[in-house]
């Protein structure tokens, strides 16, 4: 039996589930439909080993949403409503190097730069004037971030109009790498600035991704980086909370298998057991451009090759979590692990960090895992029974293995946890076979199988954040604007959309696209 709505999801990752409940507040019958068994997509905590832990499955940190009007005007209420709460830490970011020193980023610029200055006094002013200046242009880079970016020309030319936008467009062309090894001088400095960036999923020396540099400091030093009260998730948790105050209905374990498209215009969806539902005003799909043509027929050709052309990110990550009976402790003391972004290094020469990288480039695991996490519950103390810790295990490592491809991954797996494992034990006393309860590993292939039609080669970010894909050009020129060339009313969110991957509430960009298509005042409906 078929049942009409006026808008049906496909896909309730954290950017579906956003666009949908703008939709929803504005009086709109929802439906939003999930192949797993849970909504959420990559924003997602649950009890994977033993009962009690609670993992982030993908994102952990919440950095690019922190500037989202979603968030800073409540837009949705998901803070005075339903129940979305934040931990910030005075700790953002730190780095612990082979020999157990620091380096800690805090919230505080003052302190960041005394931080510094312990390594080099000069490469403490140098950041100063980074951080303020990445600060001061804060509001032009918000401005763009989370409604439809301007055409990728008009885009351009209104940058080359003044000094700031200029220094942006040619930050915007350069890598991270060219910026900040030409603008400090301790390899320290770099290696935790570098660091940072590559969070992004991007390769220190690859062109077009400068633009993390000066972005990062200002919405560390301005915002801070946070994590939900009880774990990711909870961004999920507000956002269903919303949704079903407003009428809609989400439903899991329910595959879709193709967009319904009946002259011209996308009607609805079909999912795997065949029953159709359909859409009145519009149908949203998280569907990856190397999956359009999967999914929706009646696409031109050039279209469907622009998209089957996307790059996907370099690397990937493999994440294992583990459960404690006791939370952990470091060697390097108990500030750092505060912190809610932490990374390690066996080596403190850039040319190191340079050589690693350069193995992911070439599809091998790095001969030093490049690693980060932590045990989450210093932040966060109910993400686990009384005295009990969890860790969270990250390693860049590439998805197609020149070794053997993807699939060899599910034969490598248990020995490289074992391999990024004893490193870790380098850095803390807890990672022993009598304080772990459980574990379990996550390779890029394994993040791939768990959204087939958004992490593709492993890359939860959708697509590499290389200029000539970014702004109105992401993931390509003909889907830039959240819709698809010859189907009406298709519309596409999802962390391959502008503005990027990783956590940006960027469903509210879609949203505002077509709310101005169904001529809905965006700004009536949110000041509700």
């Amino acid at each position: 039996m078929s049942k009409t709505y006026d808008v049906v999801v496909m896909g309730a990752g954290h950017n579906g589930l956003t666009t949908a409940a703008y939709l929803a507040k504005a009086g709109k019958k929802v439906l939003i439909l999930e192949r797993q068994p849970f909504p959420g997509g990559g924003v997602v905590t649950r009890e994977i080993n033993s009962p009690g832990y609670r993992h982030d499955l993908h994102s952990s940190c919440h950095i690019m949403i922190q500037g989202n009007p979603l968030l800073t005007n409540d837009e949705l209420g998901l803070f005075s409503k339903f129940g979305l709460k934040y931990n910030y830490s005075d700790v953002p970011y730190a780095s612990i190097f082979h020999d157990q020193e620091t380096l800690i980023t805090y919230k505080d610029l003052d302190r960041s730069c005394q931080q510094i200055a312990r390594y080099s006094e000069k490469d403490a002013e140098t950041y100063r004037a980074f951080a303020l200046r990445s600060m001061q242009m804060l509001p032009m880079f918000v401005s763009g971030l989370y409604a439809p970016p301007f055409p990728m020309g008009a885009f351009i030319a209104m940058l080359d109009q003044s000094e700031e936008g200029r220094e942006m467009l040619d930050a915007m062309s350069r890598s991270s790498l060219d910026i900040i090894d030409n603008a400090f001088e301790n390899d320290r400095v770099k290696i935790h600035l570098l660091k940072l960036v590559t969070e992004n999923l991007q390769l220190p020396d690859e062109l077009g991704t400068g633009m993390g540099i000066y972005l990062m400091p200002g919405i560390i030093h301005t915002y801070g980086v946070s994590q939900p009260v009880g774990g990711s998730g909870g961004l999920t948790d507000a956002l269903v909370r919303c949704l079903e105050h407003y009428g809609a209905e989400i439903r899991c374990d329910a595959e879709v298998s193709r967009v319904i498209v009946s002259g011209g215009k996308a009607t609805g969806l079909e999912l795997s057991d065949g029953e159709q539902v359909f859409a009145k005003d519009g149908v949203i799909g998280a569907i990856h451009p190397h999956r359009l043509r999967q999914f929706v027929e009646g696409v031109a050709e050039p279209v469907l090759k622009r998209a089957e052309r996307v790059n996907t990110s370099t690397f990937s990550l493999f994440v294992s979590h583990y459960d404690l009976k006791k939370q952990s402790t470091l060697y390097a003391g108990p500030e750092v692990q505060t912190a809610t972004m932490l990374e390690y290094f066996t080596f403190d020469r850039l040319d190191d960090l340079l050589d690693d990288f350069d193995a992911l480039r070439r599809r091998r695991l790095p001969a030093r895992p490049l690693t980060g996490g932590g045990d989450e519950t210093h932040a966060d103390p109910s993400r686990a029974p009384p005295g009990g810790g969890i860790w969270h295990a990250i390693t860049m490592s590439p998805y197609d293995l020149a070794d053997g491809g993807p699939s060899r991954w599910d034969e490598i797996k248990d020995e490289v946890a074992a391999k990024n494992l004893s490193f870790y034990q380098k850095f803390t006393p807890s990672l022993t076979a009598d304080n772990i309860i459980a574990a379990t590993h996550w390779s890029p292939l394994d993040m791939e199988r768990s959204s087939p039609n958004s992490f593709v080669n492993g890359d939860m970010h959708g697509a590499a954040p290389f200029m000539y894909q970014t702004v109105a050009h992401r993931p390509t020129p003909d889907l830039g604007n959240y819709t698809v060339p010859g189907v009406d009313r298709l519309y596409l969110v999802g962390p391959f959309q502008h503005p990027g991957g990783g956590v940006y509430g960027a469903g509210r960009a879609t949203a505002i696209k077509m709310f101005d298509d169904l001529r809905i005042d965006f700004d009536k409906t949110v000041s509700r």
